[in-house]
């Protein structure tokens, strides 16, 4: 019996000891690490520790965190550079794996370029019912004006071709897919849309925001493992490029199932805090238990809204308070007229959602800043943090309005790099003034989330930081910056990629930065971010991507 009871103590230690080891530290060792802490301060660290349910638990140099951490794993990283993941504030997840899966026209740089990628996709895929694809951009390609459905034929006519525009607020398609949607001469605008036409009034092809409904519902639908194929592809690519939590503008019922699946079975490898596509039947399902602030150990969270007041620049959508300057017969497009927009505002709010609402003219602007106005008070919402999202082309007056009301102004630099080559002519030299007005936001105190809206740009971070600091595209130019007076220092850039952007989505006490108690979400690159020219920062490489401590990517 005593040896029995001996051999059963022994048992009970080896299996504390085996516990003990399984909840003990891992401890990252010469690292050359940056992060902000909450006084908005940078702090360099060289050794970081972390335990096995991928919470920090300690910071700072070698000998500090090796006393708080005495019986951990070590990972020598061997100099190299350790920043918190980057956070994407406004991303399209599944459009992003769409477009990765689907002819990717973005570097494509004449119209004859197009059509022959057109062709040649459609060689190589024969079976495909539909072609696919997004990322053409007119302004790029210096046509001066639309391309048409008759050229969209030349390529390919017997089966319909639907092509988005790099904004996604206007789509192209050939005759075959026109055909199919019942769109003739004849055929009224919808509410919020347009169907661009010819001088003798007829359809050519292209379609302006809402009236790309018009296509897009008898296109065939995706299955769900055609779903998870996308998923899988925009998450392969979220990791490599340093992503650690994204803000996915738009989720549906299908987007909602798949992302609870993947968390569920540790399948989700960027954290999403989800905004919910509009307030009709998606919302009142999703809606109905109220918000999802955390599910799945803060993988997940369905806690916002997203609504659009108009459409987008580069398709003339965007809604202004005056003329476009090169075209002035128009004015853009309000997708809502004020009354049914606050009810709609409203409707969310009393919920307790988040509102979140796309909005790039200064009409547009205008429209949601009055609506927050009205309604924030009456609803009791300053807490839920709404926002603008964009926030691209502001009334000067405007702008304060933001910080008095406590709009959180949520914001992606490389819009600024990839419109400067058309907007002061859209806006003209006055109303360029308040548009991508980063410096004015920042010198009042608000707090910019930045992101990508990916897919319409790269989901590369590095990429949004070069543009916030430098206002250069990759080529450098211009030479003295566009608007250099609106860039964002490297700091402040670091922290609209990091701590802002968790705080746009209530994640400030748990991501943003690298600090106890905070999840041990971090990449690894391949420069020091601190130390480089900053016109190589978007040459930056990610080598690790880890989240909750633990890794999602690694560079081959």
């Amino acid at each position: 019996m005593r040896l029995a009871l001996l051999h059963s103590s022994l048992f009970v230690l080896a299996s504390m000891g085996a516990l003990g080891a399984a909840q003990a530290d891992t401890v990252l060792d010469r690292a050359n690490g940056y992060t902000l802490n909450s006084k908005n301060e940078l702090v360099r660290f060289t050794s970081l520790a972390f335990d096995d349910k991928g919470k920090v638990t300690a910071v700072g140099s070698a000998s500090e965190v090796a006393a708080k951490a005495p019986k951990a794993r070590h990972i020598d990283m061997q100099g190299r550079t350790v920043l918190p993941g980057l956070i994407d504030a406004h991303g399209h997840v599944f459009g992003l794996g769409e477009m990765l899966t689907q002819l990717d026209l973005s570097t494509t740089a004449s119209l004859a370029d197009a059509l022959k990628a057109v062709s040649a996709y459609a060689g190589a895929n024969p079976k495909q019912p539909w072609l696919r694809g997004r990322g053409w951009n007119q302004e790029i390609w210096k046509l001066g004006r639309f391309p048409t459905a008759a050229e969209l034929d030349g390529a390919l006519a017997d089966r319909p071709i639907w092509l988005e525009r790099v904004d996604g607020h206007a789509g192209w398609a050939n005759s075959r897919a026109l055909q199919l949607a019942g769109i003739t001469n004849t055929t009224p605008d919808p509410a919020g849309g347009k169907i661009m036409r010819d001088a003798a009034g007829n359809a050519t092809g292209i379609l302006v925001d809402a009236a790309q409904s018009l296509v897009q519902k008898v296109m065939p639908n995706q299955t769900e493992a055609q779903a998870r194929v996308v998923l899988d592809r925009a998450l392969a690519e979220i990791a490599r490029v340093g992503i650690t939590s994204v803000h996915d503008a738009g989720v549906d019922s299908g987007n909602d199932r798949l992302y609870r699946d993947y968390a569920d079975h540790g399948k989700l490898t960027v954290r999403v805090y989800g905004m919910i596509g509009g307030v009709e039947q998606d919302f009142d399902r999703l809606a109905a238990k109220g918000p999802l602030k955390t599910y799945a150990g803060d993988m997940y969270a369905l806690r916002a809204v997203k609504l659009y007041s108009d459409g987008a620049l580069g398709s003339r959508g965007a809604a202004l308070i005056a003329p476009y300057s090169d075209e002035p017969s128009s004015r853009g497009l309000l997708f809502s007229s004020d009354a049914s927009m606050r009810a709609t505002m409203e409707k969310a709010m009393k919920k307790g959602y988040q509102v979140n609402v796309h909005a790039i003219g200064d009409a547009g602007n205008r429209q949601i800043l009055d609506g927050y106005q009205a309604l924030v008070t009456s609803t009791a919402s300053a807490g839920q943090r709404h926002r603008i999202e964009h926030a691209q082309v502001v009334a000067l007056g405007d702008i304060a309005r933001f910080k008095g009301i406590g709009i959180i102004p949520s914001m992606q630099p490389t819009h600024a790099t990839s419109d400067m080559n058309m907007a002061e002519q859209r806006v003209g030299a006055e109303r360029i003034k308040g548009a991508y007005a980063w410096r004015t936001f920042l010198e009042q105190g608000s707090r910019i989330a930045c992101g990508s809206d990916f897919p319409v740009e790269s989901p590369n971070p590095f990429f949004g930081i070069h543009a916030a600091v430098t206002r250069q595209d990759a080529q450098g130019q211009p030479a003295a910056g566009w608007y250099a007076g609106q860039a964002m220092t490297l700091k402040e850039a670091f922290r609209c990629f990091t701590l802002d952007a968790a705080y746009a989505g209530h994640q400030e006490d748990k991501l943003g930065s690298l600090e106890p108690g905070k999840w041990a979400d971090f990449i690894v690159i391949d420069q020091d971010l601190f130390t480089m020219p900053a016109s190589a920062i978007h040459n930056t490489g990610v080598l690790e991507t880890w989240v909750a401590g633990r890794k999602v990517y690694q560079r081959k």
